[in-house]
């Protein structure tokens, strides 16, 4: 279902969001340094201006928790910046974190409620460095790689894994798994996506530490205590 409209059209966007917003950030033609927040609740009217970044960008990719978006700068050329949104107060302009240890292009990222994940380059990389929410000032960790050089592919993924489809130079149909509890290992193949592709967009339930949505187990075990076992 068609929705309001971002205030700024754009592609080669980013976005990222906690359970009330989402925010799309940067992207071409460009470079832009508007961030764009959409109210879950009213989806219906234009996009609000928030942020914005610290600097205007073409290629952008996101990770974050509950309480933050992390945007990775890349492009119009090679970038090591990271910007933080603070979602509690999201009209004040992006804060510069610790950089990443390699400037980028079109690069991936994904993450968990502690860490965010940043991997490949375009031209196509296979590093893969980590961001530690509970330390951002400083510079992102290099850890494991990625089993296939790639750059512009959608990341997305769960508290335990993080997923990058297809992407660049290609168009290509891998997809490749990074486990968290074992961030210094090399990325593994998995499954095939159904067609190639690149610059694609990816999307998850789980991503970001997003919170799990109705009854919580002990909530469910009462319900379920209380109405047979009376």
């Amino acid at each position: 279902v068609a929705k309001g409209p971002l205030s700024v059209a754009r592609y080669d966007a980013a976005a990222v969001g906690n359970k009330d917003f989402g925010y799309f950030v940067g992207g071409q033609p460009g470079p832009i340094s508007t961030v764009d927040r959409i109210d879950y609740s009213n989806d219906a009217p234009t996009a609000v201006a928030k942020g914005p970044l610290s600097a205007a960008t073409r290629y952008v990719s996101a990770a974050g928790n509950k309480s933050y978006g992390y945007f990775v700068h890349g492009g119009p050329s090679t970038k090591s910046t990271v910007n933080r949104l603070d979602y509690s107060s999201d009209t004040t302009a992006c804060a510069t974190k610790g950089p990443l240890a390699t400037a980028r292009s079109q690069m991936m990222a994904v993450g968990n409620e502690d860490f965010g994940y940043v991997a490949g380059s375009g031209p196509a990389k296979t590093t893969v460095e980590r961001i530690n929410y509970a330390n951002d000032t400083a510079t992102a960790v290099a850890k494991g790689f990625l089993n296939v050089a790639t750059g512009k592919a959608p990341g997305t993924g769960n508290s335990s894994h993080g997923y990058f489809g297809g992407g660049s130079p290609g168009p290509i149909s891998t997809i490749q798994r990074i486990d968290y509890s074992n961030d210094t290992a090399v990325a593994s193949t998995r499954g095939s996506l159904s067609a190639a592709r690149q610059g694609a967009a990816a999307t998850s339930a789980r991503a970001n530490a997003l919170p799990i949505i109705g009854s919580t187990v002990s909530e469910f075990t009462n319900i379920v205590t209380r109405q047979y076992y009376p």
